[in-house]
C-alpha cells in the first residue's frame, strides 16, 4: 500500500493526524465496526475513566485488525467519538503512542456525543484500513 499524505496546512499534523491521504496499491478493505472499552464477553469496563476506556479501545481495535490479518499500520481513516471531548484529548497521547510507532497519522473526525450505545461508555473509535 502506498500512503501519500495531503496537508494544505499543517496544523492538524501537530495534533496528530492528516488531512487526508491518497491511498494506492491497495486489494483490500476492512471496515471495523466502533471498538469501545468492552471485555470478550461484551461487559463494559472502566467505568469513569477515560484514559483506561480509550486504551482498552485500542487494544480491542488492534485485536479486530488482528484477525483481518493487518495491524494499525493499515488504518486509512477513522471516526472517533468521546462522551468528553476535553478529557478525551487530554488522553489523545494513547492515540500517538499506538498510531506513531507505525510511523501513521491516518485522516481522523472527533466528535462529541451525548451518550454511546452502552451505558458508561465514554470513549468509541472506528476504522477503515486497507491492505
Amino acid at each position: 500500500m502506498e500512503r501519500t499524505a495531503v496537508n494544505p496546512w499543517d496544523w492538524s499534523i501537530k495534533l496528530g493526524y492528516n488531512q487526508a491521504e491518497t491511498i494506492g496499491g491497495t486489494t483490500r478493505q476492512v471496515v471495523c465496526a466502533g471498538q469501545t472499552a468492552m471485555d470478550e464477553e461484551g461487559n463494559p469496563q472502566h467505568p469513569g475513566d477515560m484514559r483506561a476506556q480509550i486504551s482498552l479501545a485500542l487494544d480491542n481495535l488492534e485485536a479486530v485488525l488482528k484477525a483481518a490479518e493487518m495491524d494499525l499500520s493499515n488504518v486509512i481513516k477513522l471516526g472517533v467519538y468521546a462522551t468528553d471531548v476535553d478529557e478525551a484529548l487530554k488522553n489523545f497521547d494513547l492515540m500517538g503512542m499506538r498510531f506513531g510507532q507505525h510511523q501513521v497519522a491516518p485522516p481522523m473526525t472527533l466528535l462529541g456525543v451525548t451518550r454511546l450505545a452502552i451505558p458508561g461508555l465514554l470513549f468509541e473509535i472506528e476504522a477503515t484500513a486497507a491492505a
